[in-house]
């Protein structure tokens, strides 16, 4: 079993609040996550397929099509986006890093898993100390 990762990045702004939360509690719980005017990352996105390669090309999955794929599916919904109010996919839900990691999943999975190649995992770097990894 062969695993390709492709990486791709995006910045977007969020806000972490529940509003069955009083202020006070969503600040205790969000801190500045919870700011009233939101607040941004610079997020990268790694994205891993896996399969044997292709006796005709040697690829699990062609990166640069991988590539294309993630910035049609993802990157244009959520680059220079409000991920609580612009991006459909996200529409309801907090929009944690572990929320954001299962939306991209859902939505490249239907466009990545044939008998080749099956989505494998996302990882979204939120900072340089959140990541998280999302495996379906």
């Amino acid at each position: 079993m062969i695993y390709l990762t492709r990486v791709e990045h995006f910045n977007a702004a969020h806000k972490l609040y529940n509003p069955n939360w009083t202020e006070e509690k969503n600040k205790e719980v969000f801190g500045k996550c919870s700011n009233t005017n939101w607040h941004g990352h610079n997020y990268e996105l790694h994205v891993t397929v896996k399969g044997e390669p292709h006796p005709d090309t040697g690829f699990v999955y062609n990166a640069k099509t991988l590539g294309s794929l993630i910035k049609d599916v993802i990157i244009e919904k959520v680059d220079h986006s409000n991920l609580n109010m612009d991006v459909d996919f996200m529409k309801g839900k907090f929009t944690s890093a572990e929320n954001l990691a299962i939306g991209i999943w859902n939505e490249l999975r239907p466009h990545i898993d044939s008998d080749q190649a099956k989505l494998h995992c996302i990882k979204l770097i939120e900072t340089k100390s959140i990541l998280v990894e999302y495996f379906g």
